[in-house]
């Protein structure tokens, strides 16, 4: 699953960086371009709460698959596009179906015990982090070929045609519900009592049994199944969870939004510099993913904690990137904050899984990616806005949102501390 995520990222981060130029070369205006680029945005907006509720309904094999295949689809129709129209067409796959990541951590969920959850999905983001990183070089060097972006997306496509290969080959024979749940019960560190532990494992086997007969359902009865399951969700007591999700990803989205234009009105850094910095970045993003494990026992498995103190340090370094006098200061709180943003969008989806439970993984990883999708049209706009005061002003508004979202977590405190008697209303 590990390798899966590495090769998704490495694909895509290979013709992402090229699009816009390929796009401008087709004879595309600048409007054109940007209101296609929206258009995928708002497509994955509505589809990642259905196709990760779906995941949760036939099964994470079939639900993967899916995925992959039609975004290898869509990434083959990218290869043959010609004019602006296919190039449209081919965003249409990709932009319902691009879930592979998320699914990918739901079938993760599935597969360990809650304890080990926050140490095996670190190693995942991490693993996905070196493909971004290593992608855009590598798509870079073969746009300089003649026809380089047709044959990067064909790389692309068969990049997801390999990873549905490994999917297929994957042991799902061994996913039984039974031992994981033995596992869970080794592992875990909540106060469920006997009986809820008894339901739980009762619901979770036979989820797994409906499952396995759920893909060849009518289709009517999945969609009824999915909008049941979504209600659920809405209804349930997980809106401050994903609202802090919300301000923080809107506070980070700030944090970089003018990241290049900002260091060079106020340091008058080139944006090469700036390039450089957000790739150091990234490459510590991936050391904090694999040192997820030792920091999480350092904290007793508390993912609450964890996350309220790594949501704290963002706030503080953002605050310290606003008011730098000097670019030293600016590179030590881009150093620690590729810390505390990882081990925070870690937790965040830990804890979601954690109170919503596990049986509807699925379903509150698509809810959640939703919710970051929303804060990824907003945020240009709240920048936008911001700057015309100052070129400060997009991560000062950024700090005032990741106090709110502190200010939530403090409020609601006793709920997390007790997350193991949390239920979704709709089990």
């Amino acid at each position: 699953v590990f390798l899966t995520s590495f090769q998704d990222l490495f694909g895509v981060s290979m013709v992402v960086p090229l699009m816009n130029l390929h796009i401008k070369s087709l004879g595309a205006s600048h409007t054109v371009a940007g209101i296609i680029g929206s258009l995928y945005g708002v497509m994955q907006l509505f589809s990642s709460t259905f196709v990760g509720c779906w995941s949760d309904i036939v099964g994470r094999r079939y639900s993967l698959l899916a995925c992959i295949l039609l975004s290898a689809l869509g990434y083959f129709l990218l290869g043959t596009s010609t004019t602006v129209f296919l190039f449209a067409i081919s965003r249409v796959p990709v932009g319902i179906f691009k879930h592979t990541l998320s699914i990918s951590k739901a079938l993760l969920s599935d597969l360990v015990s809650e304890r080990d959850r926050p140490l095996v999905m670190g190693r995942f983001n991490a693993a996905s982090s070196v493909g971004f990183i290593l992608g855009p070089v590598v798509g870079g060097y073969l746009a300089e070929f003649e026809g380089g972006f047709y044959q990067t997306s064909f790389i692309c496509a068969s990049i997801f045609l390999l990873n549905g290969g490994l999917v297929w080959m994957l042991p799902w024979s061994e996913e039984n519900p039974g031992n994981r749940e033995h596992y869970k019960d080794k592992g875990t560190t909540n106060s469920f009592s006997a009986k809820s532990n008894h339901d739980l494992h009762l619901k979770s086997a036979t989820s797994r049994a409906v499952t396995n007969s759920s893909f060849f359902q009518s289709p009517w009865i999945q969609v009824a199944t999915v909008l049941k399951k979504i209600k659920g969700i809405a209804c349930s007591n997980l809106w401050d969870i994903f609202l802090v999700r919300f301000l923080m990803s809107v506070a980070i989205l700030l944090y970089y939004s003018n990241f290049t234009l900002a260091l060079e009105e106020r340091f008058e850094v080139k944006p090469l510099f700036a390039g450089y910095l957000m790739s150091y970045s990234s490459a510590l993003g991936v050391l904090a993913g694999c040192l997820l494990g030792p920091i999480t026992r350092l904290y007793g498995h508390n993912t609450y904690r964890l996350l309220l103190h790594s949501s704290t340090f963002t706030c503080v370094l953002i605050l310290l990137y606003a008011s730098a006098l000097s670019i030293w200061m600016v590179i030590l709180s881009s150093t620690f904050l590729a810390f505390s943003t990882t081990i925070g969008r870690t937790c965040i989806i830990d804890l979601e899984l954690t109170v919503g439970g596990n049986e509807a993984s699925g379903t509150l990883l698509g809810v959640g990616q939703s919710v970051t999708s929303v804060g990824r049209i907003i945020a240009p706009l709240l920048s936008g806005i911001a700057q015309e005061f100052s070129p400060c002003g997009p991560p000062s508004l950024a700090v005032g949102l990741a106090l709110v979202a502190i200010g939530i977590m403090n409020t609601n405190k006793q709920k997390y501390c007790s997350h193991g008697n949390m239920k979704l209303k709709n089990q």
